[in-house]
């Protein structure tokens, strides 16, 4: 899969009230070396600055636009979703 900004622009046009980011694996990741990187779950192993910022990119535009964005998070991206869904939430109140 391309980065999320890549997919957002190829989304472009498309008549959607709410929109849905997946954040499931790093990039060029296979699940299993994800899985592997991440276990057991408990903590930021990695941040991934590019699809943070991305994340929170799309998810602005999708505001500005008046879509509803809906931002599934997977403890493989990063180590912990809840703890990646804590910085996100962070960067967007800033």
């Amino acid at each position: 899969m391309p980065p999320l900004a890549e997919q957002h622009v190829r989304m472009q046009g498309l008549a959607a009230v709410f929109m849905v980011l997946r954040l499931l694996t790093q990039l060029k990741m296979s699940y299993e070396a994800a899985k592997k990187r991440t276990e057991p779950y408990t903590k930021i192993v990695a941040e991934l600055p590019q699809m943070r910022h991305e994340t929170v990119q799309v998810v602005r535009q999708a505001v500005r636009e008046g879509r509803r964005p809906y931002v599934l998070v997977n403890s493989r991206s990063e180590g912990n979703a809840p703890l990646t869904v804590q910085a996100l939430a962070e960067m967007l109140r800033d």
